[in-house]
Protein backbone atom coordinates (compact mmCIF):
# COMPACT_ATOMS: atom_id res chain seq x y z
CA UNK A 1 0.00 0.00 0.00
CA UNK A 2 2.94 2.66 0.67
CA UNK A 3 4.10 1.76 -2.50
CA UNK A 4 0.93 2.27 -4.34
CA UNK A 5 1.05 5.62 -2.42
CA UNK A 6 3.82 6.93 -3.15
CA UNK A 7 3.68 5.70 -7.45
CA UNK A 8 0.62 7.44 -7.33
CA UNK A 9 1.70 10.74 -6.23
CA UNK A 10 4.59 10.67 -8.37
CA UNK A 11 1.76 10.28 -11.47
CA UNK A 12 0.20 13.13 -10.12
CA UNK A 13 3.31 15.19 -10.02
CA UNK A 14 4.48 14.24 -13.37
CA UNK A 15 0.90 15.31 -14.74
CA UNK A 16 1.45 18.26 -12.76
CA UNK A 17 4.38 19.62 -14.23
CA UNK A 18 3.99 17.77 -18.04
CA UNK A 19 0.48 19.97 -18.41
CA UNK A 20 2.31 23.15 -17.09
CA UNK A 21 4.91 22.44 -19.38
CA UNK A 22 2.77 21.80 -22.09
CA UNK A 23 1.04 25.30 -21.76
CA UNK A 24 3.96 27.08 -21.48
CA UNK A 25 5.50 25.97 -24.95
CA UNK A 26 1.40 25.41 -26.59
CA UNK A 27 0.64 29.50 -25.26
CA UNK A 28 3.92 30.47 -26.35
CA UNK A 29 3.47 29.28 -29.86
CA UNK A 30 -0.39 31.02 -29.24
CA UNK A 31 0.77 34.44 -28.17
CA UNK A 32 3.23 34.80 -30.39
CA UNK A 33 0.33 35.45 -33.16
CA UNK A 34 -2.28 36.38 -31.35
CA UNK A 35 -1.12 39.73 -30.40
CA UNK A 36 -0.36 40.18 -33.95
CA UNK A 37 -3.45 39.12 -35.12
CA UNK A 38 -5.45 42.84 -35.09
CA UNK A 39 -2.39 44.39 -37.34
CA UNK A 40 -2.34 41.55 -39.62
CA UNK A 41 -6.24 41.93 -39.94
CA UNK A 42 -5.62 45.72 -40.60
CA UNK A 43 -3.37 44.72 -43.18
CA UNK A 44 -5.54 42.86 -45.16
CA UNK A 45 -8.46 45.52 -45.19
CA UNK A 46 -10.50 43.81 -42.03
CA UNK A 47 -12.06 46.44 -39.34
CA UNK A 48 -13.52 45.82 -36.21
CA UNK A 49 -16.73 44.24 -37.88
CA UNK A 50 -14.34 41.08 -39.10
CA UNK A 51 -12.76 41.12 -36.21
CA UNK A 52 -15.38 40.34 -34.11
CA UNK A 53 -16.94 38.24 -36.67
CA UNK A 54 -13.83 35.98 -36.51
CA UNK A 55 -13.46 35.99 -32.59
CA UNK A 56 -17.23 35.38 -32.07
CA UNK A 57 -17.29 32.42 -35.00
CA UNK A 58 -13.60 31.05 -33.06
CA UNK A 59 -15.95 31.18 -29.78
CA UNK A 60 -19.04 29.71 -30.92
CA UNK A 61 -17.12 26.34 -32.16
CA UNK A 62 -15.05 26.18 -28.93
CA UNK A 63 -17.97 26.23 -27.01
CA UNK A 64 -19.92 23.10 -28.88
CA UNK A 65 -16.23 20.98 -28.80
CA UNK A 66 -15.93 21.99 -24.99
CA UNK A 67 -19.52 20.34 -24.03
CA UNK A 68 -18.82 17.83 -26.51
CA UNK A 69 -15.43 16.85 -24.98
CA UNK A 70 -16.80 17.24 -21.45
CA UNK A 71 -19.37 14.39 -22.48
CA UNK A 72 -16.26 12.40 -23.82
CA UNK A 73 -14.61 13.05 -20.65
CA UNK A 74 -16.79 11.34 -18.36
CA UNK A 75 -17.91 8.28 -20.68
CA UNK A 76 -14.48 7.17 -21.57
CA UNK A 77 -11.58 6.52 -19.69
CA UNK A 78 -8.50 6.93 -22.03
CA UNK A 79 -8.46 10.86 -22.09
CA UNK A 80 -5.13 11.41 -22.82
CA UNK A 81 -5.97 10.73 -26.63
CA UNK A 82 -8.09 13.78 -26.82
CA UNK A 83 -6.02 15.84 -25.19
CA UNK A 84 -3.46 15.23 -27.81
CA UNK A 85 -4.85 15.40 -30.72
CA UNK A 86 -6.36 19.06 -29.60
CA UNK A 87 -2.25 19.88 -29.61
CA UNK A 88 -1.71 18.96 -32.44
CA UNK A 89 -4.18 20.32 -34.74
CA UNK A 90 -3.82 24.13 -32.54
CA UNK A 91 -0.54 23.87 -33.44
CA UNK A 92 -0.40 22.47 -36.95
CA UNK A 93 -2.90 25.54 -38.07
CA UNK A 94 -1.11 28.17 -36.57
CA UNK A 95 1.99 28.41 -39.58
CA UNK A 96 -0.88 28.66 -41.61
CA UNK A 97 -1.74 32.19 -40.72
CA UNK A 98 1.26 32.88 -42.82
CA UNK A 99 0.39 32.18 -45.98
CA UNK A 100 -3.15 33.93 -45.46
CA UNK A 101 -4.34 36.44 -48.21
CA UNK A 102 -7.65 37.26 -47.01
CA UNK A 103 -9.81 37.60 -43.28
CA UNK A 104 -11.50 34.77 -44.30
CA UNK A 105 -8.76 32.75 -44.51
CA UNK A 106 -7.88 34.01 -40.71
CA UNK A 107 -11.28 32.98 -40.23
CA UNK A 108 -10.70 29.25 -40.75
CA UNK A 109 -7.85 28.95 -39.19
CA UNK A 110 -9.20 30.49 -36.08
CA UNK A 111 -11.79 27.88 -35.90
CA UNK A 112 -9.67 24.92 -36.00
CA UNK A 113 -7.33 26.64 -33.29
CA UNK A 114 -10.25 27.31 -31.04
CA UNK A 115 -12.21 23.77 -31.94
CA UNK A 116 -8.96 21.95 -31.19
CA UNK A 117 -8.43 24.39 -28.19
CA UNK A 118 -12.43 23.21 -26.97
CA UNK A 119 -11.46 19.11 -27.66
CA UNK A 120 -8.73 19.08 -25.11
CA UNK A 121 -9.51 22.08 -22.79
CA UNK A 122 -12.21 20.11 -20.77
CA UNK A 123 -10.86 16.22 -20.15
CA UNK A 124 -7.49 18.61 -19.25
CA UNK A 125 -9.07 20.06 -16.63
CA UNK A 126 -10.38 16.59 -15.15
CA UNK A 127 -7.26 15.04 -15.16
CA UNK A 128 -5.72 17.74 -13.30
CA UNK A 129 -8.04 17.71 -10.73
CA UNK A 130 -8.26 13.97 -10.40
CA UNK A 131 -4.24 14.04 -10.21
CA UNK A 132 -3.96 16.38 -7.18
CA UNK A 133 -5.90 15.67 -3.34
CA UNK A 134 -9.08 18.40 -3.29
CA UNK A 135 -7.35 20.08 -0.98
CA UNK A 136 -4.73 21.19 -3.35
CA UNK A 137 -6.90 21.83 -6.38
CA UNK A 138 -7.04 25.61 -6.78
CA UNK A 139 -2.95 25.46 -6.25
CA UNK A 140 -3.20 22.89 -9.35
CA UNK A 141 -5.23 25.11 -11.19
CA UNK A 142 -3.04 28.36 -10.79
CA UNK A 143 0.33 26.77 -11.25
CA UNK A 144 -0.99 25.39 -14.69
CA UNK A 145 -2.45 28.97 -15.24
CA UNK A 146 1.31 30.55 -14.11
CA UNK A 147 2.89 28.20 -16.72
CA UNK A 148 0.48 29.02 -19.27
CA UNK A 149 0.86 32.53 -18.73
CA UNK A 150 4.61 32.32 -18.46
CA UNK A 151 4.93 31.16 -21.82
CA UNK A 152 2.25 33.97 -22.74
CA UNK A 153 5.63 36.22 -22.03
CA UNK A 154 7.94 34.29 -23.80
CA UNK A 155 5.61 34.88 -26.71
CA UNK A 156 5.03 38.17 -27.02
CA UNK A 157 9.01 38.84 -26.33
CA UNK A 158 9.84 36.18 -29.14
CA UNK A 159 7.10 38.19 -31.41
CA UNK A 160 9.08 41.51 -30.68
CA UNK A 161 12.40 40.18 -31.69
CA UNK A 162 11.03 38.47 -34.65
CA UNK A 163 9.08 41.92 -35.77
CA UNK A 164 12.66 44.03 -35.94
CA UNK A 165 13.62 41.26 -38.38
CA UNK A 166 11.03 39.89 -40.07
CA UNK A 167 7.47 40.70 -41.13
CA UNK A 168 4.57 39.26 -39.54
CA UNK A 169 3.90 36.50 -41.44
CA UNK A 170 7.48 35.53 -40.00
CA UNK A 171 6.39 35.56 -36.63
CA UNK A 172 3.42 32.96 -37.74
CA UNK A 173 6.13 30.38 -39.15
CA UNK A 174 8.29 30.74 -35.60
CA UNK A 175 5.20 29.53 -33.78
CA UNK A 176 5.19 26.33 -35.26
CA UNK A 177 8.74 25.51 -33.27
CA UNK A 178 7.31 25.94 -29.48
CA UNK A 179 3.90 24.45 -30.75
CA UNK A 180 5.96 21.40 -31.74
CA UNK A 181 7.33 21.12 -28.49
CA UNK A 182 4.14 20.73 -26.62
CA UNK A 183 2.78 17.91 -28.90
CA UNK A 184 5.85 16.24 -27.63
CA UNK A 185 5.61 16.93 -24.05
CA UNK A 186 1.81 16.16 -23.88
CA UNK A 187 2.91 12.48 -25.64
CA UNK A 188 5.77 11.82 -23.49
CA UNK A 189 4.94 13.63 -20.16
CA UNK A 190 1.24 13.37 -19.52
CA UNK A 191 -0.17 9.49 -18.02
CA UNK A 192 -3.84 8.69 -17.66
CA UNK A 193 -5.57 9.42 -14.91
CA UNK A 194 -9.66 7.87 -15.84
CA UNK A 195 -8.29 3.73 -16.10
CA UNK A 196 -9.86 2.84 -13.04
CA UNK A 197 -13.24 3.86 -14.61
CA UNK A 198 -12.71 0.76 -16.40
CA UNK A 199 -12.39 -1.33 -13.19
CA UNK A 200 -16.40 -1.90 -12.14
CA UNK A 201 -18.64 -4.40 -13.83
CA UNK A 202 -20.14 -3.56 -17.75
CA UNK A 203 -23.67 -4.06 -16.55
CA UNK A 204 -22.90 -1.38 -14.02
CA UNK A 205 -21.00 0.78 -16.24
CA UNK A 206 -24.10 0.42 -18.44
CA UNK A 207 -26.24 1.40 -15.65
CA UNK A 208 -24.97 4.10 -14.67
CA UNK A 209 -24.53 5.98 -17.81
CA UNK A 210 -28.44 5.76 -18.67
CA UNK A 211 -29.13 7.37 -15.30
CA UNK A 212 -30.03 11.12 -15.65
CA UNK A 213 -27.10 13.54 -14.65
CA UNK A 214 -27.79 16.26 -11.92
CA UNK A 215 -25.58 19.09 -11.09
CA UNK A 216 -26.30 20.95 -7.72
CA UNK A 217 -28.01 24.11 -7.10
CA UNK A 218 -24.87 25.85 -6.49
CA UNK A 219 -23.37 25.20 -9.48
CA UNK A 220 -25.79 26.79 -11.38
CA UNK A 221 -25.83 29.89 -9.63
CA UNK A 222 -22.28 29.95 -10.52
CA UNK A 223 -22.86 29.31 -13.99
CA UNK A 224 -25.19 32.16 -14.47
CA UNK A 225 -22.98 34.99 -12.60
CA UNK A 226 -19.97 33.87 -15.12
CA UNK A 227 -22.34 33.47 -17.65
CA UNK A 228 -23.34 36.99 -17.38
CA UNK A 229 -20.02 38.30 -17.06
CA UNK A 230 -18.87 36.88 -20.48
CA UNK A 231 -21.81 38.57 -22.15
CA UNK A 232 -19.47 42.07 -21.36
CA UNK A 233 -16.13 39.64 -21.92
CA UNK A 234 -15.49 40.38 -25.61
CA UNK A 235 -12.58 39.46 -27.09
CA UNK A 236 -9.08 41.09 -25.99
CA UNK A 237 -8.26 41.51 -29.61
CA UNK A 238 -10.76 44.65 -28.59
CA UNK A 239 -8.38 45.95 -26.48
CA UNK A 240 -5.14 45.43 -28.71
CA UNK A 241 -7.28 47.11 -31.33
CA UNK A 242 -8.38 50.59 -28.73
CA UNK A 243 -4.81 50.58 -27.88
CA UNK A 244 -4.03 50.99 -31.17
CA UNK A 245 -7.05 53.27 -31.94
CA UNK A 246 -6.20 55.72 -28.59
CA UNK A 247 -1.93 55.98 -30.26
CA UNK A 248 0.06 53.03 -29.76
CA UNK A 249 1.61 51.59 -32.58
CA UNK A 250 0.69 48.12 -34.22
CA UNK A 251 4.62 47.33 -33.59
CA UNK A 252 3.73 47.79 -29.92
CA UNK A 253 0.85 45.44 -29.80
CA UNK A 254 2.94 41.86 -28.93
CA UNK A 255 4.40 44.31 -25.82
CA UNK A 256 0.70 44.53 -24.38
CA UNK A 257 0.56 41.48 -24.28
CA UNK A 258 3.84 41.03 -22.52
CA UNK A 259 2.83 44.06 -19.59
CA UNK A 260 -0.55 41.85 -19.42
CA UNK A 261 1.06 38.25 -18.49
CA UNK A 262 3.84 39.33 -16.45
CA UNK A 263 0.70 40.44 -13.84
CA UNK A 264 -0.80 36.99 -14.39
CA UNK A 265 1.64 35.28 -14.17
CA UNK A 266 3.04 36.44 -11.19
CA UNK A 267 -0.57 36.58 -9.43
CA UNK A 268 -2.22 33.23 -10.85
CA UNK A 269 -0.10 30.39 -8.59
CA UNK A 270 -0.55 32.72 -5.21
CA UNK A 271 -4.00 33.03 -6.35
CA UNK A 272 -4.82 29.73 -6.81
CA UNK A 273 -3.00 28.73 -3.36
CA UNK A 274 -5.42 31.35 -1.81
CA UNK A 275 -8.31 29.93 -3.35
CA UNK A 276 -7.36 26.49 -1.18
CA UNK A 277 -7.80 28.98 1.85
CA UNK A 278 -10.65 31.00 1.72
CA UNK A 279 -13.91 31.98 -0.08
CA UNK A 280 -13.21 31.31 -3.80
CA UNK A 281 -16.51 33.35 -5.02
CA UNK A 282 -15.06 36.45 -3.32
CA UNK A 283 -11.62 36.17 -5.21
CA UNK A 284 -13.38 35.61 -8.11
CA UNK A 285 -15.43 39.04 -7.53
CA UNK A 286 -12.11 40.87 -6.53
CA UNK A 287 -11.10 39.72 -10.45
CA UNK A 288 -14.31 41.12 -11.86
CA UNK A 289 -13.77 44.27 -10.13
CA UNK A 290 -10.54 44.90 -11.55
CA UNK A 291 -11.91 44.25 -15.49
CA UNK A 292 -14.56 47.21 -14.59
CA UNK A 293 -11.98 49.66 -14.10
CA UNK A 294 -9.94 48.32 -16.83
CA UNK A 295 -12.54 48.27 -19.40
CA UNK A 296 -13.94 51.71 -17.91
CA UNK A 297 -10.50 53.34 -18.62
CA UNK A 298 -10.17 52.30 -21.50
CA UNK A 299 -13.88 53.63 -22.46
CA UNK A 300 -11.94 56.74 -22.01
CA UNK A 301 -9.29 59.18 -23.63
CA UNK A 302 -6.70 58.31 -21.31
CA UNK A 303 -3.38 58.34 -21.83
CA UNK A 304 -0.97 56.59 -23.65
CA UNK A 305 1.03 56.03 -20.04
CA UNK A 306 -2.65 54.79 -18.52
CA UNK A 307 -3.02 52.47 -21.39
CA UNK A 308 -0.04 51.02 -20.23
CA UNK A 309 -0.26 50.57 -16.70
CA UNK A 310 -3.82 49.47 -17.04
CA UNK A 311 -3.37 46.62 -19.08
CA UNK A 312 -0.47 45.46 -16.67
CA UNK A 313 -3.61 45.80 -14.37
CA UNK A 314 -5.59 43.44 -16.56
CA UNK A 315 -3.48 40.63 -15.70
CA UNK A 316 -4.43 40.95 -12.19
CA UNK A 317 -8.06 39.73 -13.52
CA UNK A 318 -7.59 36.80 -15.29
CA UNK A 319 -4.98 35.69 -12.10
CA UNK A 320 -7.93 36.05 -9.54
CA UNK A 321 -10.35 34.63 -12.08
CA UNK A 322 -9.24 32.05 -14.47
CA UNK A 323 -7.59 29.94 -12.05
CA UNK A 324 -10.08 30.17 -9.45
CA UNK A 325 -13.42 29.59 -10.85
CA UNK A 326 -12.31 26.30 -12.43
CA UNK A 327 -11.27 25.06 -8.86
CA UNK A 328 -14.54 26.92 -8.04
CA UNK A 329 -16.60 24.48 -10.43
CA UNK A 330 -14.59 21.42 -10.07
CA UNK A 331 -15.13 21.81 -6.12
CA UNK A 332 -19.38 22.24 -6.72
CA UNK A 333 -20.18 18.81 -8.37
CA UNK A 334 -18.93 14.96 -7.67
CA UNK A 335 -15.79 13.40 -9.32
CA UNK A 336 -18.36 11.22 -11.48
CA UNK A 337 -19.94 14.31 -13.74
CA UNK A 338 -16.87 17.15 -13.08
CA UNK A 339 -16.46 16.42 -17.31
CA UNK A 340 -20.05 17.21 -17.67
CA UNK A 341 -19.72 20.08 -15.38
CA UNK A 342 -16.98 21.72 -17.14
CA UNK A 343 -18.45 21.31 -20.76
CA UNK A 344 -21.52 23.14 -19.81
CA UNK A 345 -19.28 25.75 -17.89
CA UNK A 346 -17.30 25.94 -21.17
CA UNK A 347 -20.04 25.94 -23.61
CA UNK A 348 -22.15 28.61 -21.58
CA UNK A 349 -19.03 30.88 -21.24
CA UNK A 350 -18.24 30.31 -24.82
CA UNK A 351 -21.54 31.12 -26.46
CA UNK A 352 -21.98 34.41 -23.86
CA UNK A 353 -18.36 35.42 -25.49
CA UNK A 354 -19.29 34.90 -28.63
CA UNK A 355 -22.58 37.16 -28.27
CA UNK A 356 -20.15 39.22 -26.47
CA UNK A 357 -17.72 39.68 -29.29
CA UNK A 358 -20.18 40.54 -32.17
CA UNK A 359 -21.77 42.97 -29.71
CA UNK A 360 -18.76 44.74 -29.11
CA UNK A 361 -17.56 44.76 -33.03
CA UNK A 362 -21.56 46.06 -34.04
CA UNK A 363 -21.33 48.85 -31.57
CA UNK A 364 -17.99 49.55 -32.13
CA UNK A 365 -18.72 50.39 -35.73
CA UNK A 366 -22.08 52.36 -35.29
CA UNK A 367 -21.70 54.20 -32.50
CA UNK A 368 -17.53 53.77 -31.55
CA UNK A 369 -15.67 52.37 -28.77
CA UNK A 370 -16.82 53.83 -25.87
CA UNK A 371 -20.17 52.62 -25.59
CA UNK A 372 -19.27 48.75 -25.37
CA UNK A 373 -16.18 48.92 -22.66
CA UNK A 374 -18.94 51.02 -20.50
CA UNK A 375 -21.37 48.63 -21.10
CA UNK A 376 -19.01 45.51 -20.58
CA UNK A 377 -17.52 47.26 -17.28
CA UNK A 378 -21.32 47.19 -15.70
CA UNK A 379 -22.24 43.86 -16.70
CA UNK A 380 -18.89 42.91 -14.70
CA UNK A 381 -19.41 44.98 -12.02
CA UNK A 382 -23.11 43.21 -11.39
CA UNK A 383 -21.51 39.49 -12.15
CA UNK A 384 -19.97 40.52 -8.60
CA UNK A 385 -22.26 41.79 -6.69
CA UNK A 386 -24.03 38.06 -7.51
CA UNK A 387 -20.82 36.28 -5.92
CA UNK A 388 -20.69 38.12 -3.73
CA UNK A 389 -24.53 37.57 -2.53
CA UNK A 390 -24.49 33.78 -3.18
CA UNK A 391 -23.34 32.67 0.40
CA UNK A 392 -26.94 31.03 1.19
CA UNK A 393 -26.47 29.23 -2.31
CA UNK A 394 -23.01 28.26 -2.10
CA UNK A 395 -21.94 28.01 1.74
CA UNK A 396 -18.66 25.65 1.18
CA UNK A 397 -17.16 28.00 -1.64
Amino acid sequence: MPEQVVADRGKASRNLYAFGATSFFNDTASEMAYWVVPAFLLSLGAGPDKLGFIEGVAESVASFAKLLSGYLADRFPRRKPIVVSGYVVANAVKPVLAVATSWWHVLFIRFCDRIAKGVRGTPRDVMLSESVERGRIGSAFGLLQAMDSAGAIAGPLLALWILSHYSIRGVFWAAAIPGLVSILVAIFGVRETGTSKAQPGKHANESDRRKPIHLPLKFYYVLFAVTLFSLGNSSDMFLVLRAQNLGIAASHAPLLGLVFNVTYTLVSWPAGRLADRVSKRVIAAAGYLVFAIVYFVFATQASLLLIWITMGFYGLFYALTNPVLRALVAGTVSAEVRGRAFGIYYFATSVATLLASTVTGELWKHYGPALPFYLSAGIALISAALLLVSRRVEPSA
